[in-house]
């Protein structure tokens, strides 16, 4: 059975600690896009060339992706407590370390510190939940992780933005400094003391870790590398074979461990794996829109960093508005019903930015962000609680980190489907529209900007090269915004068949059979 909740002993204590767990877990996921929107300004500032800015963050992920599914075996054992302290204290000094950093290499070196000890903290947080609170309580402590976890990537730009033209880039690590300091001092005190078990270091299974971390790390790459240089490509193709090597090795070797570095049997359990497709269309829908927006804005609309953030407060403010109803609705409401809601009605939001066009700002998004704000929330309880909701507190932490892997590596693949759709996309729509200019086609004239008595003065036949030279950005503009519709589509119908998973979920699976920790040689 699932232990008494920690809270039960010290509630005010716990809550308190939850707190400062939520506010390193905000600092983390807000680092990943605040600096973001800041790479430019960074790789200038540091002589980077152009080829190699994007490992900032590539650094970053690669590393974090790694460490979500060692949350598990880390707090087994360093317990919850000092892995959240450790891992938030190397966190703020490898923020530190990004913001002293004075070349390019030793940035990458902090960014990969700071990635992995990042990665442990969201996976952390949504396990102390059904930890630290009693069954009636949990929907408002994952309300408030949840609303944390998913406002930071919407905030980002804006902070971002304004921290890069008020201050300096180095700005976006120095900030994580006081939280870090804050959250790491004061859950030290707070968190409930167990006793850690270092002694276990020694059933590590090494070799399972570095299949893990290879298969990872090859499929970060892949995601990374196949938009620009093609999905057939001889160092993709290299990319999957290893990826699927690995990971395959990975698990056989890993179902057969006594000390597995990620217990996998929580895939037995059909709700949970069904959480797990949720939690991966949730990261294909949610990371994919909120990097969809920002580039649309910039590349169409010549939008800065502030101005994009402005536009996409609208979002978090929705969630906001939405969070006490979805916490009220999930505890009366079954989370397949609430499931269905909201990933339709994220679906549909998506689906509605999919008539972009290069005039499209703040009044058309609005409404589509408005929907999505809405629906997040309910994307987010039902398949936790599906997914957490009745684990031993042995179990809890390993299935943690493998459900909020999923969300990750969703988000990882959705980037890469939207920028091979943008790039790849892109292109023919440059041709086809320049095609019908020279046909004299007047509407496709109306969607690039051109006015129509000039356009039918010109007449039809060739482009002189003065005329195409003015018209070559404003074609661009407008063949990106088409590709960019098709990747908006493409997200609405994977979200939409998403949904798919809760055939395979068991009715009432919130009070589905515990997972039952695994045996091992001495008791816990």
């Amino acid at each position: 059975m699932t232990s008494v909740p920690m809270s039960a002993e010290r509630p005010a204590a716990c809550a308190a600690g939850f707190a400062m767990m939520c506010l390193g877990m905000f600092m983390a996921i807000l680092d990943v896009q605040v600096v973001a929107t800041s790479i430019p300004t960074i790789a200038h500032a540091l002589q980077t060339p152009g080829d190699r800015i994007s490992w900032i963050q590539t650094a970053y992920l690669i590393a974090e992706v790694i460490a979500i599914p060692l949350t598990g075996r880390l707090t087994r054992l360093l317990t919850m407590r000092w892995l959240f302290v450790g891992a938030i204290a190397v966190f703020t000094l490898s923020s530190a370390g990004c913001a002293t950093s004075q070349n390019f290499q030793v940035l990458i070196l902090w960014r990969v510190v700071q990635g992995f000890s990042a990665g442990t903290l969201i996976p952390a947080v949504f396990a102390a939940v059904f930890r630290l609170f009693p069954e009636r309580r949990q929907a408002l402590a994952t309300t408030v992780a949840g609303v944390l976890a998913v406002l930071a990537p919407t905030i980002g730009p804006l902070v971002g933005g304004w921290i890069t033209e008020t201050y300096s880039w180095r700005w976006l690590f120095l900030i994580n400094l006081a939280p870090g300091v804050l959250a790491a001092s004061a859950a030290a005190v707070l968190l409930p003391r167990d006793p850690p078990h270092l002694e276990d270091a020694h059933t590590l299974d090494t070799a399972s870790l570095s299949l893990m971390a290879a298969a990872l790390t090859a499929l970060e790459l892949c995601l990374t590398s196949a938009p620009k240089r093609g999905w057939l490509s001889v160092p993709v193709l290299v990319l999957v074979g290893v990826t699927l090597t690995a990971g395959a090795w990975f698990i056989v070797r890993t179902l057969r461990a006594g000390h597995p570095v990620v217990d996998l049997r929580a895939f037995r359990r059909r709700d949970f794996s069904a959480a797990c497709v949720l939690s991966f269309t949730l990261g294909l829908g949610l990371f994919g829109s909120v990097y969809l927006m920002p580039v649309f804005l910039g590349a169409v609309r010549g939008y800065g960093a502030l101005a994009t953030g402005k536009v996409m407060l609208v979002t978090g403010l929705a969630q906001l508005a939405t969070a006490p109803l979805a916490v009220a609705l999930e505890r009366r409401v079954g989370p397949r019903a609430l499931s269905v809601f909201g990933f339709a009605l994220f679906a549909l939001g998506l689906a509605m930015s999919a008539g972009e066009t290069v005039q499209t700002g703040f009044y058309q998004m609005f409404w589509p962000q408005i929907l999505r704000g809405v629906a997040i929330m309910f994307c987010l309880l039902p398949p936790t609680r599906m997914a957490l909701g009745n684990l031993t507190d042995d179990a809890l932490a390993d299935a943690s980190g493998l459900f909020n892997l999923m969300r990750n590596l969703g988000g990882a693949i959705g980037l890469a489907l939207i920028d091979t759709v943008l790039y790849g996309r892109g292109p023919h729509h440059a041709q086809v529209i320049a095609a019908r200019l020279r046909a004299g086609d007047t509407t496709t004239a109306t969607a690039v900007g051109i006015p129509l008595d000039l356009f039918a003065a010109r007449g039809t036949g060739p482009i002189d090269p003065a005329t195409q030279a003015i018209l070559q950005p404003m074609i661009e503009r407008l063949a990106f915004a088409r590709a960019a519709n098709e990747a908006w589509a493409l997200l609405g119908l994977l979200t939409v068949g998403g949904l798919a998973a809760l055939v395979f979920a068991q009715p009432g699976s919130a009070q589905q059979t515990q997972v039952q920790p695994i045996r091992r040689d001495r008791p816990r």
